[in-house]
């Protein structure tokens, strides 16, 4: 498989300060790839000079084959950035919107209209083509911008929190159109998310904590590392418990809500061992398999969350806006 993305060795310092810390990865073309991190982990800095709005220390970053440092012209035209916060015009139409996108990607004039169709289309979008944006639900104007994102033919499309704000069946929909674009275009898909239920569309995730790359690998290998079950027990005397576990059993626990929890092989049969030893007194007790939640907890000792309006992609835009 040819790859889309290349980062070798890649740093960037600012001051004393090493926000990204030498990092390599590949990203296959037509692949949908993850990259997950908590705040200040170097998320935001690797993004930006993959979007050549950054220069980097060292190192090299590559996509579609060309430099991000020496060619970032040529880079911008062969990607494109689908923000989290709406970036459309909704005193425009659809179809205008679109017009706008293809205008500032110099589309060629005898080419836009039959794009703009194809788009919309793409997107279930064809029979509102003519409406204004402000009349769209949330996810209609998600998708038109995926539509939109589509005008240039990217080779490489970076999304920030695709579906953040919409609701179960609203994010259904949105992957449908997703895959459906890597399927169709082949385009090759680098997204953020703080959903690890989402997260499982990827073909592969990678987490970066405190500027290094600290895990690549599929969301079925990931969970595989983590290898134990999750335990947690509801107590009012979490306490005692912490004790018991750590003394007696060598289990780290953490806080829960209403108790603790912990990761232990087989946890089944441990909760069968707990429960006939002396124990403070338990509100219950459950037991599941590791997800990706578990994953990012046990890497980077936190708790994914979103980032919100001033999110990685929020300032990317902001950038770009002063950059004209």
């Amino acid at each position: 498989m040819l790859n889309a993305i290349e980062v070798e060795d890649l740093a960037k310092k600012y001051g004393d300060i090493e926000a990204v810390r030498g990092i390599g990865f590949t990203v296959g073309a037509g692949e949908i790839f993850g990259f997950l991190g908590p705040n200040g982990a170097g998320k935001t800095t690797t993004i930006k000079i993959l979007c050549t709005l950054l220069q980097p220390t060292s190192g090299r970053a590559r996509l579609a084959g060309l430099d991000v440092a020496t060619s970032p012209g040529d880079v911008r035209r062969r990607i494109g950035v689908i923000f989290q916060d709406p970036a459309l015009d909704d005193r425009l139409t659809a179809e205008e919107n679109l017009m706008l996108h293809a205008v500032a990607y110099r589309v060629p004039r005898a080419e836009r209209a039959g794009r703009i169709a194809e788009a919309l289309r793409f997107v279930d979008l064809h029979e509102r083509g003519r409406d204004l944006t402000r009349t769209f639900s949330g996810g209609m104007k998600r998708r038109l911008e995926i539509a939109r994102g589509l005008i240039h033919r990217p080779e490489i499309l970076f999304l920030d929190e695709p579906t953040t704000g919409l609701d179960p069946q609203t994010r259904a929909r949105t992957w449908e159109v997703l895959r459906a674009l890597r399927r169709d275009f082949g385009t090759t898909l680098f997204l953020t998310t703080h959903y690890m239920d989402e997260a499982e569309n990827c073909d592969r995730i990678a987490v970066i904590d405190h500027g290094k790359i600290v895990a690549l690998d599929t969301p079925a290998a990931l969970k595989q590392r983590v290898g134990k079950d999750l335990v947690t027990a509801r107590s009012a005397e979490p306490e005692p418990l912490a004790r018991l576990l750590s003394e007696k059993y060598g289990i780290t626990s953490t806080p829960a809500e209403g108790g603790l929890s912990f990761l232990v092989e087989e946890g089944d049969a441990f909760i069968v061992k707990l429960l006939t030893a002396d124990h403070p007194p338990l509100g219950g007790i459950s037991v599941r398999r590791p997800t990706l939640d578990d994953v990012f907890l046990s890497l980077t000792g936190r708790q994914i969350r979103e980032e919100g309006a001033e999110g990685q992609f929020a300032r990317l835009r902001a950038i770009a806006r002063r950059r004209g």
